[in-house]
């Protein structure tokens, strides 16, 4: 019943707003743990940010 909460980021009402600076600080340390590119220099949207922290959460075996 849990997974019905979520929304996925892509049906967002504001999913094409650039993305939050407290998105941009997550990348940003997630990038560091997954010893990935920093990629808060692109304009992502905040949908674009939360799946990219989705990903970088699990290559840098991070618990939601």
């Amino acid at each position: 019943m849990a997974d019905n909460i979520r929304k996925d980021p892509e049906h967002w009402v504001s999913g094409d707003d650039p993305m939050t600076a407290a998105q941009a600080s997550y990348l940003k340390t997630l990038s560091e743990q997954a010893h990935k590119p920093d990629p808060t220099g692109k304009q992502l949207t905040k949908a674009e940010a939360s799946e990219l922290i989705e990903q970088l959460r699990e290559e840098a075996g991070v618990e939601k």
